[in-house]
């Protein structure tokens, strides 16, 4: 295991240095079906993109958007403007123009190093506000001082200018050739471990983004507690779907990654099915992160119908004894699509459907579930493939403080507050919005606690389990906690609800449900194409309110009853945040509706 004493420091350049030190021929970074590059090569892609940010004018203390789909040329942008002392502000590439102009505003960006297929976005966004624009998949220089050019490359020739961008392998071994050929050396920086490293803005379930300030100590001491969670070494093969925009992936599959020495592959289009099935059986990972929705999605449209075909079958699915031996066959397929060497399936991002867990423990599938925010780096409590416990997410992270704040006497149930080196410093030029995150005297359990707004349990003082997250929490007419997350799992297992959100309006719990449309096609509600059209809607209409009907009668027989909602809703389809998690505070009844 790594530790700061082989480090020198919790800094990024102490780290790149000792991997590239350590690891120097071993693979570091890939595409899918690409040769990795080297441990070697990524340090001099680094190096040469450091030059091409000092060229332009960045200084320590600059800031620098990264703005573009995961790849080996990302990792090694940010390494360059953290090594330089500069900070790094890493955009969803999801964001939108007026998104990504928002956030250079607030955080005073004018340089950015963006994909080709996001480059268009930069046009609707002022030339004086973007200064400088780096093209991510040759290190490019397309404008430089608010004046665009034509074939400006890293080494100012057009070297990489013919190299084609179709292709990130080739653009990929194009870089690598020009980077051995530039040696100007730069002068050296010292970057301390209180030094910002990345302002990450959020893109959360309550609407505004605010910039969260992390800085080398908060991501490299996470990076390296994380190994307490699970052992990483170079023989490891890590397959990343997930953004690196994106504090989870960043840190666990990628920084944590890095440091030990294994190679990160990523793929060359979106994720999909189409895309991901061949991934995994080409590169066959070790480790892979998730969020919860990809095995939901499987348990629902592939495990469970396998199981529920027949009567008969549907009959002993019904069975805890029978359920098990169903799922350990399942389990043994499901291995061999992800490759058939996986050791580690990390979840995070949100909470995992309680049906679905059980499925992957009685599966033997090497699951393990982490808990953590942005604001922490992210990692706060999580178990790994051998001591997952279904509806619990694990033990605390050693060198982390967590605890419950005014937990119910009855219940043990409170906010969930931490403290440590991997809490954040704050939200950037937002002192107010800082200072409500975290406790005062005034609190019983004093000042400089982290508030998470999520509701948990310890168990014996190390073991944590989480209810809900705070604002979603519904106080009910007798004084009742309602936690909507736990209907929304109940609501999530009806064959014909692809996701759910509970809200409240003035007359009580409202279910919004997103219908699956495959299936109701296939049972037969769409089929009648003879019929006049004004007969085929009243037709859909009158199917609907019976399947709606029958969702309610179906969740309401399975919560208590300060939890039984009185309507059911349907929805085309919910908003989400880059982790998958709806936007709640788009879906609000109460008062004025936002649509």
């Amino acid at each position: 295991m790594v530790t700061v004493y082989d480090l020198g420091s919790y800094t990024f350049p102490a780290l790149f240095k000792h991997s590239v030190s350590c690891f120097k021929d071993r693979p570091a970074l890939s595409f899918a079906n690409g040769k990795p590059l080297t441990y070697a090569q990524i340090e001099g892609l680094v190096a040469h993109m450091a030059r091409v940010l000092y060229r332009i004018g960045i200084r320590q203390g600059a800031k620098v958007a990264v703005y573009g789909a995961s790849s080996p040329n990302w990792g090694a942008s940010y390494f360059a403007i953290v090594n330089s002392g500069a900070i790094a502000v890493p955009l969803l590439p999801d964001f939108t123009s007026g998104e990504v102009q928002t956030i250079l505003t607030h955080a005073g960006v004018s340089t950015i190093i963006v994909s080709e297929k996001l480059k268009v976005k930069l046009d609707a966004i002022p030339s004086a506000q973007v200064q400088n624009i780096i093209r991510m998949e040759d290190f490019c220089v397309l404008r430089e001082n608010g004046k665009d050019l034509v074939q400006s490359t890293l080494t100012g020739n057009d070297k990489n200018a013919g190299a084609d961008l179709s292709s990130p392998l080739s653009v990929s071994a194009s870089v690598c050739a020009a980077a051995s050929e530039d040696g100007e050396p730069l002068p050296e920086v010292a970057v301390k471990e209180d030094d910002i490293a990345s302002i990450i803005y959020t893109s959360g379930t309550t609407g505004r983004s605010k910039g969260v300030v992390l800085t080398h100590k908060n991501l490299v001491f996470t990076a390296i507690q994380c190994q307490t969670v699970h052992r990483v070494n170079k023989m490891d093969k890590c397959l990343s779907f997930l953004p690196l925009s994106h504090v989870y992936e960043f840190t666990i599959g990628f920084v944590m990654q890095f440091l030990n020495g294994a190679c990160v592959y990523y793929l060359e289009r979106a994720p999909a099915i189409s895309t991901l099935l061949p991934a995994f059986k080409k590169v066959r990972p070790t480790v892979v992160l998730s969020v919860p929705m990809i095995m939901e999605k499987i348990y629902k449209n592939k495990v469970v119908p396998t199981f529920t075909k027949s009567e008969l079958l549907r009959r002993l699915y019904r069975k805890r004894f029978f359920q098990k031996i169903f799922h350990r066959i399942a389990g043994s397929s499901l291995k061999k699509l992800f490759g058939g060497r996986l050791k580690f399936f990390g979840i995070g991002g949100a909470k995992i459907d309680p049906a679905v867990e059980i499925f992957m423990k009685d599966a033997k599938f090497p699951y393990a579930v982490g808990y953590g925010l942005t604001e922490t780096s992210p990692l706060l409590a999580g178990s790994n493939p051998g001591n997952t416990v279904p509806g619990t997410i694990g033990p605390i992270l050693q060198g982390v403080e967590l605890t419950i704040l005014d937990p119910d006497p009855e219940s043990g149930v409170g906010e969930v507050i931490a403290r440590g080196e991997n809490v954040m410093r704050g939200y950037y030029n937002e002192s107010a919005l800082t200072q409500a995150a975290f406790t005062t005297e005034e609190d019983s359990c004093g000042p400089g606690w982290f508030k998470t707004g999520d509701l948990g349990k310890l168990h014996n003082g190390m073991w944590l389990s989480l209810k809900g997250r705070l604002k979603n929490m519904i106080l009910g007419s007798g004084g009742e906690n309602i936690y909507p997350e736990d209907i929304e799992f109940v609501l999530n297992q009806h064959p014909d609800v692809v996701e759910s959100l509970v809200v409240e309006d003035e007359d009580g719990l409202v279910a919004l449900v997103q219908l699956d449309e495959e299936k109701l096609k296939s049972r037969g509600l769409l089929s009648s194409v003879g019929q006049a059209v004004e007969d085929i809607k009243e037709g859909l209409l009158y199917k609907q309110e019976e399947i709606l009907s029958e969702i309610k009668y179906f969740v309401n027989n399975k919560v208590n009853r300060f939890s039984k909602v009185g309507s059911v809703k349907p929805v085309t389809s919910f908003e989400k945040t880059a982790s998958q998690k709806i936007k709640r505070y788009l879906y609000n009844l109460r008062g004025s509706k936002k649509k």
